[in-house]
């Protein structure tokens, strides 16, 4: 599971949090600096009304601007998570077209998939609830299809088909 400081929900809800304290102390020193004013001549309270008056503006400008900033962090966290997902969808994609263009059957592209998230043949086989023999028959055809001798060339073949991609992507 992710550390707080990885969750960007919870660093909103933790600005949010700030953002509700500093609104407090706004009103707090607001109501205490008015009513000092309102209780003691002009001349008396001066400089401790003031202050507190002054706190409190700065307060609020800083809800202010931790609100505009905690609007802008909601719209990158949104718009950063639709890309991911385009992302995750695009690379999909290419996956089903090169399994398709090498004729994987489902099992083999099941196991080429669960190969790309970088399982081992025991872990595949235990995912699958196949044997051994039948993980590593199927990994051999695999290879074969797509031209590769391991599991490090078949990721490595994904990886270098994205690197080749992402200039392509960034011109258009």
């Amino acid at each position: 599971m992710a550390s707080s400081s990885h969750n960007p929900d919870r660093r909103i809800v933790f600005a949010l949090a700030v953002m509700v304290l500093q609104v407090v102390g706004a009103v707090f020193f607001l109501i205490d600096g008015f009513e000092d004013q309102a209780a003691v001549p002009a001349s008396a309270s001066g400089s401790v009304g003031l202050t507190e008056l002054v706190i409190a503006l700065a307060l609020l400008a800083g809800v202010v601007i931790s609100t505009v900033f905690i609007v802008r962090l909601h719209r990158d966290l949104q718009w950063q998570k639709r890309n991911l997902d385009r992302a995750k969808g695009a690379l999909m994609d290419h996956v089903s077209v090169r399994f398709r263009d090498w004729k994987l059957t489902p099992g083999e592209g099941d196991v080429a998939l669960f190969a790309l998230k970088g399982c081992d043949v025991a872990e595949i086989a235990r995912l699958r609830g196949a044997a051994l023999g039948t993980v590593r028959s199927q990994l051999s055809q695999i290879y074969a299809k797509a031209g590769v001798s391991s599991q490090a060339m078949l990721v490595a073949l994904f990886i270098e088909d994205l690197l080749d991609a992402a200039p392509a992507a960034d011109q258009g």
